[in-house]
């Protein structure tokens, strides 16, 4: 690694601290109270749904409606996991975390096997399918609480919890998407005959790239549930999957600086509009109608917020071009 490429590692993570210093020190100050720490709890939050689920939908490029099934499984996991272990506080919550990702990957294994057979509408169909039959299995089982919710769940979810891990959710898909197994989950996308005859195992790669993004999600779901205090299983129904798939495609579909910034931005603006209650929701479909209508591919498309290509540009320096990520055809972000 150059020194340019530490240096540029070394701003991103200052970025990072100076961000979270920012942010606790409003709150410890009381600049920011409980609403509005709770606005940019659930902003992390979906930035984990988002950049996961772009991970399986803009970069493997499979169609999927059943986000929110993944998340709601991790989020009943890590609170039963919380309400019944008898841990101390510190110990119980990280585990829960674990415990809510790791059941999730499993429920991502089980449905991706028979599920990534199939492709396109017929791929969502069964992710859709699944979701719905997740939320009724919980509507009817006695220990999730039923139809009433789960509740008397600790609220152990802070803000240096959510942020710490979104911030490890987008290194590691970014780290991931630029190795060689990133790669060839970018060259399913592009041509899946093409790369299944150039060697790349399709089946493995499709399934990794879902139990990741399903991981992550469950991740997510964990941190909800200590944070809402109750679980309602209204609340991961198909609506809510299509309003993370939404974050992913008004970003753009494989790009993870897109799914950070409409993840945070889809988040605020509903809260932002609440004083117009009466048209919050028009002037909400308003926007994303437009940005569909002119940009289709989305606010970054496949591109990617890169700090060396700023650095270039700034300091006038003619040898710094853009450069193309051999692995997307997007732009490199470092």
């Amino acid at each position: 690694m150059n020194r340019k490429k530490v240096a540029v590692y070394g701003v991103i993570l200052a970025l990072i601290v100076a961000i979270y210093a920012l942010v606790t020190g409003l709150s410890n100050a009381g600049v920011l109270n409980s609403y509005y720490s709770g606005i940019l709890i659930m902003v992390c939050i979906n930035i984990i749904l988002a950049t996961s689920l772009n991970l399986s939908t803009g970069f493997l490029g499979q169609l999927i409606l059943g986000h929110a099934g993944f998340m709601s499984v991790g989020a009943y996991a890590a609170a039963l996991f919380t309400l019944r272990a008898g841990l101390p506080d510190s110990i119980d919550f990280p585990i829960a975390l674990i415990v809510g990702g790791l059941t999730a990957a499993l429920f991502g294994l089980i449905i991706g096997i028979p599920a990534l057979r199939l492709k396109g509408d017929y791929l969502a169909i069964i992710t859709l399918g699944f979701g719905e039959i997740i939320r009724v299995i919980i509507i009817n089982l006695d220990f999730t609480g039923g139809a009433r919710g789960l509740r008397g769940i600790p609220r152990e979810t802070n803000f240096s919890w959510v942020y710490l891990l979104a911030v490890l959710t987008v290194a590691i898909i970014f780290a991931f998407i630029h190795t060689r197994h990133g790669r060839a989950v970018i060259s399913i996308r592009e041509d899946e005959i093409a790369a299944e005859a150039s060697g790349v195992n399709t089946t493995y790669y499709k399934l990794l790239a879902f139990i990741m993004s399903a991981f992550f999600a469950g991740i997510a779901g964990g941190l909800y549930a200590h944070h809402i205090g109750i679980l309602n299983p209204s609340k991961f129904d198909f609506n809510y999957s299509v309003e993370i798939l939404v974050m992913v495609v008004l970003g753009g579909m494989g790009s993870i600086t897109g799914s950070v910034i409409a993840a945070t931005v889809l988040t605020i603006l509903p809260e932002a509009l609440r004083d117009f209650s009466s048209y919050r929701m028009l002037a909400y479909s308003v926007v994303l109608i437009c940005v569909m209508l002119f940009r289709p591919s989305g606010l970054l498309g496949q591109y990617e917020f890169s700090l060396t290509r700023l650095f270039g540009k700034l300091s006038g320096s003619k040898g710094n071009k853009t450069t193309k990520n051999p692995a997307s055809g997007g732009e490199k972000g470092a």
